[in-house]
Protein backbone atom coordinates (compact mmCIF):
# COMPACT_ATOMS: atom_id res chain seq x y z
CA UNK A 1 0.00 0.00 0.00
CA UNK A 2 1.85 3.20 -1.32
CA UNK A 3 1.77 6.41 1.20
CA UNK A 4 -0.29 8.35 -0.95
CA UNK A 5 -3.62 5.56 -0.72
CA UNK A 6 -2.94 5.46 3.36
CA UNK A 7 -5.88 7.58 4.48
CA UNK A 8 -5.40 6.53 8.31
CA UNK A 9 -4.50 3.50 10.40
CA UNK A 10 -8.67 3.58 11.06
CA UNK A 11 -9.29 3.04 7.48
CA UNK A 12 -6.81 0.41 7.20
CA UNK A 13 -8.27 -1.76 10.58
CA UNK A 14 -12.12 -1.29 9.16
CA UNK A 15 -11.22 -2.45 6.10
CA UNK A 16 -9.44 -5.95 6.52
CA UNK A 17 -10.36 -7.12 10.20
CA UNK A 18 -13.46 -8.75 11.25
CA UNK A 19 -15.68 -6.60 13.60
CA UNK A 20 -15.22 -8.82 16.32
CA UNK A 21 -11.89 -9.17 16.42
CA UNK A 22 -11.51 -5.38 15.47
CA UNK A 23 -13.33 -4.99 18.72
CA UNK A 24 -10.77 -6.87 20.05
CA UNK A 25 -7.95 -4.93 18.50
CA UNK A 26 -9.45 -1.55 19.12
CA UNK A 27 -9.82 -2.33 22.75
CA UNK A 28 -5.74 -3.24 23.10
CA UNK A 29 -5.03 -0.09 20.90
CA UNK A 30 -7.13 2.35 21.78
CA UNK A 31 -8.49 1.45 25.27
CA UNK A 32 -11.41 0.44 24.01
CA UNK A 33 -13.67 -1.77 22.32
CA UNK A 34 -16.23 0.80 20.86
CA UNK A 35 -15.16 4.72 19.42
CA UNK A 36 -18.51 6.24 21.34
CA UNK A 37 -19.47 8.59 18.56
CA UNK A 38 -21.01 11.40 19.53
CA UNK A 39 -23.98 12.39 17.16
CA UNK A 40 -23.76 15.93 15.33
CA UNK A 41 -27.15 17.37 13.86
CA UNK A 42 -27.74 17.57 10.24
CA UNK A 43 -26.87 21.18 10.59
CA UNK A 44 -23.27 20.11 11.30
CA UNK A 45 -23.05 17.82 8.96
CA UNK A 46 -24.71 19.57 6.41
CA UNK A 47 -22.24 22.47 7.05
CA UNK A 48 -19.15 19.85 7.03
CA UNK A 49 -19.68 18.95 3.68
CA UNK A 50 -20.47 22.64 2.35
CA UNK A 51 -16.99 23.69 3.82
CA UNK A 52 -15.48 20.21 2.76
CA UNK A 53 -13.67 19.22 6.09
CA UNK A 54 -13.89 15.98 7.61
CA UNK A 55 -16.11 15.27 10.47
CA UNK A 56 -15.72 13.48 13.70
CA UNK A 57 -16.57 13.11 17.11
CA UNK A 58 -16.52 11.06 20.26
CA UNK A 59 -17.55 10.67 23.99
CA UNK A 60 -15.70 9.69 27.33
CA UNK A 61 -17.63 9.59 30.02
CA UNK A 62 -16.79 8.74 33.96
CA UNK A 63 -18.42 6.98 36.82
CA UNK A 64 -21.41 9.05 38.37
CA UNK A 65 -20.20 10.38 41.53
CA UNK A 66 -23.14 11.57 44.85
CA UNK A 67 -21.33 14.84 45.51
CA UNK A 68 -20.34 16.14 42.36
CA UNK A 69 -21.64 17.03 39.05
CA UNK A 70 -20.71 15.91 35.97
CA UNK A 71 -18.38 18.64 34.61
CA UNK A 72 -19.20 18.30 30.53
CA UNK A 73 -16.98 19.94 28.28
CA UNK A 74 -16.63 19.53 24.59
CA UNK A 75 -12.91 20.17 23.31
CA UNK A 76 -12.06 20.21 19.55
CA UNK A 77 -8.96 20.17 17.09
CA UNK A 78 -8.55 21.79 14.08
CA UNK A 79 -6.32 20.71 11.51
CA UNK A 80 -6.19 22.08 7.71
CA UNK A 81 -3.53 22.43 4.88
CA UNK A 82 -2.30 25.65 3.32
CA UNK A 83 -3.75 26.18 0.35
CA UNK A 84 -3.09 29.18 -1.30
CA UNK A 85 0.83 29.53 -2.99
CA UNK A 86 4.11 30.52 -0.67
CA UNK A 87 4.85 33.04 -3.39
CA UNK A 88 1.52 34.97 -2.66
CA UNK A 89 1.86 38.74 -0.61
CA UNK A 90 1.63 37.50 2.77
CA UNK A 91 -1.57 39.08 3.53
CA UNK A 92 -3.17 37.02 0.87
CA UNK A 93 -1.66 33.95 2.42
CA UNK A 94 -2.95 35.22 5.90
CA UNK A 95 -6.19 36.04 4.84
CA UNK A 96 -6.87 33.17 3.23
CA UNK A 97 -6.16 31.23 6.48
CA UNK A 98 -8.21 33.59 8.30
CA UNK A 99 -11.17 32.50 6.37
CA UNK A 100 -10.43 28.75 6.01
CA UNK A 101 -10.08 28.64 9.65
CA UNK A 102 -13.27 30.97 10.68
CA UNK A 103 -15.29 28.85 8.56
CA UNK A 104 -14.02 26.03 10.20
CA UNK A 105 -15.23 27.12 13.52
CA UNK A 106 -18.20 27.95 12.09
CA UNK A 107 -18.57 24.31 12.35
CA UNK A 108 -17.45 23.48 15.46
CA UNK A 109 -19.62 26.33 17.19
CA UNK A 110 -22.96 24.63 15.52
CA UNK A 111 -21.42 21.26 17.19
CA UNK A 112 -21.57 22.60 21.04
CA UNK A 113 -17.75 23.26 20.66
CA UNK A 114 -16.71 25.07 24.11
CA UNK A 115 -12.95 25.12 23.41
CA UNK A 116 -10.63 24.78 20.65
CA UNK A 117 -7.08 24.70 19.70
CA UNK A 118 -6.16 25.30 15.44
CA UNK A 119 -2.64 23.69 14.66
CA UNK A 120 1.09 25.20 15.43
CA UNK A 121 1.41 28.72 13.45
CA UNK A 122 -1.59 28.09 11.53
CA UNK A 123 -1.67 31.49 10.36
CA UNK A 124 1.27 31.03 7.94
CA UNK A 125 2.80 28.00 5.98
CA UNK A 126 5.73 25.94 8.17
CA UNK A 127 8.48 28.00 6.21
CA UNK A 128 11.02 27.64 9.10
CA UNK A 129 12.39 25.13 7.24
CA UNK A 130 14.02 27.35 4.36
CA UNK A 131 16.39 28.89 7.11
CA UNK A 132 15.50 32.53 5.25
CA UNK A 133 14.02 35.18 7.59
CA UNK A 134 12.69 36.91 4.60
CA UNK A 135 9.17 37.09 3.84
CA UNK A 136 8.64 34.78 6.43
CA UNK A 137 9.25 37.01 9.56
CA UNK A 138 6.58 38.99 8.35
CA UNK A 139 3.70 36.92 9.52
CA UNK A 140 4.98 37.51 13.04
CA UNK A 141 2.30 39.63 14.91
CA UNK A 142 1.27 41.00 18.55
CA UNK A 143 -0.41 38.51 20.63
CA UNK A 144 -3.29 40.78 22.24
CA UNK A 145 -4.10 43.41 19.01
CA UNK A 146 -2.58 41.50 16.12
CA UNK A 147 -5.22 41.13 13.15
CA UNK A 148 -5.45 37.35 13.85
CA UNK A 149 -6.03 37.96 17.63
CA UNK A 150 -8.93 40.57 16.56
CA UNK A 151 -10.32 38.70 14.73
CA UNK A 152 -10.91 35.44 16.70
CA UNK A 153 -11.70 37.68 19.68
CA UNK A 154 -14.85 38.58 18.27
CA UNK A 155 -15.31 35.07 17.14
CA UNK A 156 -14.73 33.67 20.44
CA UNK A 157 -17.51 36.11 21.92
CA UNK A 158 -20.17 35.22 19.62
CA UNK A 159 -19.52 31.71 19.81
CA UNK A 160 -18.73 31.84 23.57
CA UNK A 161 -16.12 29.75 22.98
CA UNK A 162 -12.55 29.64 24.08
CA UNK A 163 -10.07 29.54 21.49
CA UNK A 164 -6.32 28.48 21.47
CA UNK A 165 -4.64 30.55 18.26
CA UNK A 166 -1.06 29.75 18.20
CA UNK A 167 1.22 32.12 16.06
CA UNK A 168 4.37 33.46 15.30
CA UNK A 169 4.84 36.37 17.91
CA UNK A 170 6.45 39.90 17.37
CA UNK A 171 7.00 41.15 21.08
CA UNK A 172 7.62 44.80 20.50
CA UNK A 173 8.25 45.60 23.90
CA UNK A 174 11.47 43.76 24.01
CA UNK A 175 13.40 44.44 20.46
CA UNK A 176 10.84 43.05 18.39
CA UNK A 177 11.80 39.82 19.18
CA UNK A 178 9.82 36.72 17.46
CA UNK A 179 8.34 34.43 19.57
CA UNK A 180 6.83 30.71 18.93
CA UNK A 181 3.49 31.35 21.20
CA UNK A 182 -0.16 29.88 21.36
CA UNK A 183 -2.75 32.65 22.41
CA UNK A 184 -5.71 31.63 24.47
CA UNK A 185 -8.73 33.84 24.17
CA UNK A 186 -11.58 33.60 26.71
CA UNK A 187 -15.14 32.92 25.86
CA UNK A 188 -16.22 36.27 26.68
CA UNK A 189 -13.98 37.71 23.72
CA UNK A 190 -10.81 38.99 25.96
CA UNK A 191 -7.46 38.11 26.12
CA UNK A 192 -6.57 35.86 28.68
CA UNK A 193 -3.20 35.23 27.96
CA UNK A 194 -0.06 33.48 26.32
CA UNK A 195 2.11 30.40 26.47
CA UNK A 196 5.79 30.51 24.63
CA UNK A 197 7.00 26.88 22.92
CA UNK A 198 9.70 25.66 25.99
CA UNK A 199 11.81 23.38 23.70
CA UNK A 200 12.74 24.12 20.02
CA UNK A 201 13.67 21.34 18.02
CA UNK A 202 16.96 20.97 15.90
CA UNK A 203 16.47 18.12 14.08
CA UNK A 204 15.67 17.51 10.22
CA UNK A 205 14.58 20.32 8.34
CA UNK A 206 13.18 21.76 11.73
CA UNK A 207 15.66 25.19 12.08
CA UNK A 208 13.88 26.59 14.28
CA UNK A 209 16.41 28.37 16.44
CA UNK A 210 16.83 30.59 12.97
CA UNK A 211 13.80 32.30 14.09
CA UNK A 212 13.08 31.69 17.99
CA UNK A 213 14.69 30.72 20.83
CA UNK A 214 12.97 28.71 23.93
CA UNK A 215 10.21 30.10 25.60
CA UNK A 216 10.33 32.06 29.12
CA UNK A 217 6.48 31.53 30.08
CA UNK A 218 7.10 28.69 32.34
CA UNK A 219 4.05 26.09 32.35
CA UNK A 220 0.64 28.24 32.64
CA UNK A 221 -1.94 26.40 33.11
CA UNK A 222 -5.50 28.83 32.08
CA UNK A 223 -8.14 28.82 34.34
CA UNK A 224 -11.78 28.86 32.26
CA UNK A 225 -15.14 28.52 32.33
CA UNK A 226 -14.52 25.24 30.56
CA UNK A 227 -11.62 23.48 32.88
CA UNK A 228 -8.22 24.05 33.22
CA UNK A 229 -6.31 24.35 30.12
CA UNK A 230 -2.05 24.26 29.32
CA UNK A 231 -0.63 23.81 25.75
CA UNK A 232 2.21 22.33 25.13
CA UNK A 233 3.36 23.21 21.96
CA UNK A 234 4.56 20.73 19.18
CA UNK A 235 8.46 19.98 19.78
CA UNK A 236 7.48 19.74 23.71
CA UNK A 237 5.50 16.56 23.73
CA UNK A 238 8.90 14.96 23.21
CA UNK A 239 9.49 16.03 26.44
CA UNK A 240 8.13 14.15 29.72
CA UNK A 241 8.87 16.70 32.16
CA UNK A 242 7.25 19.47 29.98
CA UNK A 243 3.65 17.47 30.28
CA UNK A 244 4.54 16.81 33.63
CA UNK A 245 4.32 20.26 34.72
CA UNK A 246 1.31 21.62 33.46
CA UNK A 247 -0.27 18.51 35.20
CA UNK A 248 1.82 20.19 38.46
CA UNK A 249 0.17 23.01 38.20
CA UNK A 250 -3.24 21.77 37.54
CA UNK A 251 -4.17 21.14 34.31
CA UNK A 252 -7.44 18.98 33.33
CA UNK A 253 -7.09 19.39 29.33
CA UNK A 254 -3.79 19.47 27.69
CA UNK A 255 -3.57 20.81 23.90
CA UNK A 256 -0.38 20.22 21.68
CA UNK A 257 -0.73 21.94 18.62
CA UNK A 258 1.91 20.50 16.10
CA UNK A 259 3.35 20.47 12.53
CA UNK A 260 5.17 16.95 12.35
CA UNK A 261 6.23 15.30 8.83
CA UNK A 262 5.79 11.79 8.63
CA UNK A 263 9.16 10.58 7.64
CA UNK A 264 10.21 12.13 11.18
CA UNK A 265 7.93 11.13 14.08
CA UNK A 266 4.82 9.47 12.39
CA UNK A 267 5.41 6.69 14.75
CA UNK A 268 5.66 8.01 17.93
CA UNK A 269 3.09 10.37 17.28
CA UNK A 270 0.20 8.11 19.00
CA UNK A 271 2.33 7.49 21.66
CA UNK A 272 3.23 10.54 23.07
CA UNK A 273 0.05 13.09 23.69
CA UNK A 274 -1.71 9.33 24.71
CA UNK A 275 1.60 8.39 27.24
CA UNK A 276 1.01 12.14 28.96
CA UNK A 277 -2.59 11.07 29.64
CA UNK A 278 -2.41 8.47 31.69
CA UNK A 279 1.49 9.90 33.65
CA UNK A 280 -0.61 12.94 34.75
CA UNK A 281 -4.33 12.15 34.67
CA UNK A 282 -5.67 14.82 32.11
CA UNK A 283 -7.11 14.74 28.76
CA UNK A 284 -4.48 15.38 25.65
CA UNK A 285 -5.43 16.95 22.62
CA UNK A 286 -2.99 16.46 19.96
CA UNK A 287 -3.23 18.48 16.53
CA UNK A 288 -1.11 18.26 13.39
CA UNK A 289 -1.32 19.36 10.16
CA UNK A 290 -1.98 18.38 6.90
CA UNK A 291 -0.63 18.47 3.05
CA UNK A 292 3.06 19.75 1.62
CA UNK A 293 4.23 23.13 1.67
CA UNK A 294 6.31 23.82 -1.88
CA UNK A 295 8.34 27.50 -1.12
CA UNK A 296 10.47 29.63 -3.51
CA UNK A 297 13.71 28.52 -3.03
CA UNK A 298 15.86 24.88 -2.84
CA UNK A 299 16.54 24.41 0.93
CA UNK A 300 18.42 20.85 2.33
CA UNK A 301 17.78 18.75 5.13
CA UNK A 302 20.93 18.10 6.72
CA UNK A 303 20.91 14.07 5.45
CA UNK A 304 23.08 13.98 2.39
CA UNK A 305 20.19 14.19 -0.17
CA UNK A 306 19.43 16.75 -2.82
CA UNK A 307 17.84 20.28 -2.19
CA UNK A 308 14.11 20.42 -2.65
CA UNK A 309 11.52 22.81 -2.19
CA UNK A 310 9.01 20.40 -0.71
CA UNK A 311 8.22 20.30 3.27
CA UNK A 312 6.16 17.48 4.26
CA UNK A 313 3.56 15.67 4.09
CA UNK A 314 2.13 16.69 7.59
CA UNK A 315 0.34 13.99 8.37
CA UNK A 316 -2.60 15.15 10.46
CA UNK A 317 -4.05 12.14 12.42
CA UNK A 318 -5.24 14.47 15.53
CA UNK A 319 -6.53 12.90 18.28
CA UNK A 320 -7.79 13.05 22.06
CA UNK A 321 -6.42 10.98 24.81
CA UNK A 322 -8.07 10.66 27.98
CA UNK A 323 -6.46 9.70 31.29
CA UNK A 324 -7.75 6.25 32.03
CA UNK A 325 -5.42 5.61 28.35
CA UNK A 326 -8.23 5.29 26.15
CA UNK A 327 -7.94 7.53 22.91
CA UNK A 328 -10.29 8.49 19.98
CA UNK A 329 -9.50 7.36 16.69
CA UNK A 330 -7.54 10.04 14.69
CA UNK A 331 -8.49 12.14 11.57
CA UNK A 332 -7.38 11.43 8.06
CA UNK A 333 -3.62 11.85 7.16
CA UNK A 334 -4.43 13.66 4.41
CA UNK A 335 -7.67 15.96 4.97
CA UNK A 336 -8.66 19.09 6.27
CA UNK A 337 -10.65 18.15 9.76
CA UNK A 338 -12.55 19.13 12.95
CA UNK A 339 -12.27 16.48 16.10
CA UNK A 340 -14.79 16.96 18.56
CA UNK A 341 -14.49 14.93 21.95
CA UNK A 342 -17.55 15.30 24.53
CA UNK A 343 -15.45 14.87 27.67
CA UNK A 344 -16.34 14.21 31.64
CA UNK A 345 -13.54 16.37 33.72
CA UNK A 346 -14.32 14.10 36.72
CA UNK A 347 -12.56 11.65 35.28
CA UNK A 348 -9.44 13.08 36.03
CA UNK A 349 -9.91 12.93 39.47
CA UNK A 350 -11.34 9.56 39.40
CA UNK A 351 -8.21 8.51 37.50
CA UNK A 352 -5.72 9.89 40.21
CA UNK A 353 -8.01 8.24 43.21
CA UNK A 354 -7.60 4.74 41.60
CA UNK A 355 -4.18 4.75 39.92
CA UNK A 356 -2.40 7.08 42.44
CA UNK A 357 0.52 7.66 39.99
CA UNK A 358 0.24 11.59 41.47
CA UNK A 359 0.33 9.94 45.01
CA UNK A 360 3.36 7.75 44.33
CA UNK A 361 5.11 10.70 42.53
CA UNK A 362 7.85 11.38 44.73
CA UNK A 363 8.58 14.93 43.07
CA UNK A 364 10.98 15.42 46.32
CA UNK A 365 13.41 12.85 44.99
CA UNK A 366 13.74 13.69 41.55
CA UNK A 367 13.97 17.53 42.62
CA UNK A 368 17.02 16.30 44.86
CA UNK A 369 18.32 14.57 41.92
CA UNK A 370 17.72 16.52 39.17
CA UNK A 371 19.49 19.51 41.65
CA UNK A 372 22.29 17.53 41.91
CA UNK A 373 22.31 16.41 37.66
CA UNK A 374 22.32 19.99 36.91
CA UNK A 375 25.63 20.68 38.59
CA UNK A 376 29.16 21.00 36.45
CA UNK A 377 31.01 18.77 38.81
CA UNK A 378 27.94 15.92 38.62
CA UNK A 379 29.16 12.39 38.51
CA UNK A 380 26.22 9.60 37.35
CA UNK A 381 25.01 7.39 40.05
CA UNK A 382 26.20 4.60 37.96
CA UNK A 383 27.25 1.02 39.93
CA UNK A 384 30.12 -0.35 38.17
CA UNK A 385 31.49 -4.46 38.35
CA UNK A 386 34.97 -4.86 40.23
Amino acid sequence: MSETNFKSLEDTLNKYIPPEELREVKRVLYGRPDDNELKFSEETISLAKDVDIELKGYVFTARKEDLRRPRIVRVAAVQNTVDIPTTAPIHVQRDALHEKVSNILRVAVTAGVNVVCLQEAWTMPFAFCTREKFPWCEFAEDVENGPTTKMLKELAKQYNMVIISPILERDANHHDTIWNTAVVISNNGTYIGKHRKNHIPRVGDFNESTYYFEGDTGHPVFETQFGRIGINICYGRHHPQNWMMFGVNGAEIVFNPSATVGGLSEPLWGIEARNAAIANSFFTVAINRVGTEVFPNEFTSGNGLPAHKDFGPFYGSSYVAAPDGSRTPGLSRDKDGLLVAEIDLNLCRQIKDFWGFQMTQRLPLYAESLAKAIKPDYKPQTVREN
